[in-house]
């Protein structure tokens, strides 16, 4: 009935959910997490992502807040990604917060099998590499507004 070397394509909406279940019951060591923004999206696309900076560098005990939008193409795209916290990384547009594809490798070259939970992962370990972990980060508790992409100002602060 089935050939070899077909694969399942897993429909939007069923990945989306796997990654809420997997996200809710917690990640690894507790330094990443995510969830759904607004649980009356029924299109699950704004998401809410959280990463403790890793021991040893700038980023350590700090609280880093990330929104993740996952457009109808996601997962054969990658969603966008957006610090809310002021980060200095060299993948981050210190204007916008936007992580961009072109520097942050996961973005550039997406494959379908990644997940939100890998892109904050590999933030993280980012935030360790030689060039961000002795990088000057803006002064904590700096509640500057960001404008978002509808033109709202957001206002953040780290904790």
């Amino acid at each position: 009935m089935g050939s070899e070397g077909s694969t399942v394509v897993v429909p939007r909406s069923f990945r989306l959910l796997e990654e809420l279940e997997r996200g809710e019951k917690g990640i690894g060591d507790g330094t990443v997490s995510y969830g759904m923004d607004d649980a009356d999206d029924l299109y699950m696309q704004s998401w809410t992502g959280t990463i403790i900076g890793p021991p040893g560098t700038v980023h350590e005990g700090r609280i880093y807040q990330l929104k993740l939008f996952c457009g109808q193409d996601y997962p054969n795209n990658p969603p966008s990604v957006r610090f809310q916290t002021r980060i200095n990384m060299t993948c981050v547009n210190q204007e916008t917060g936007m992580v961009d594809p072109h520097l942050f490798p996961m973005l550039a070259n997406w494959k379908r099998e990644c997940t939100m939970e890998d892109i904050l992962m590999q933030l993280k370990k980012e935030m360790a590499s030689p060039q961000n972990r002795k990088l000057a980060q803006p002064l904590e508790g700096n509640e500057e507004g960001r404008i978002d992409q509808k033109g709202l100002v957001l206002r953040c602060c780290i904790v």
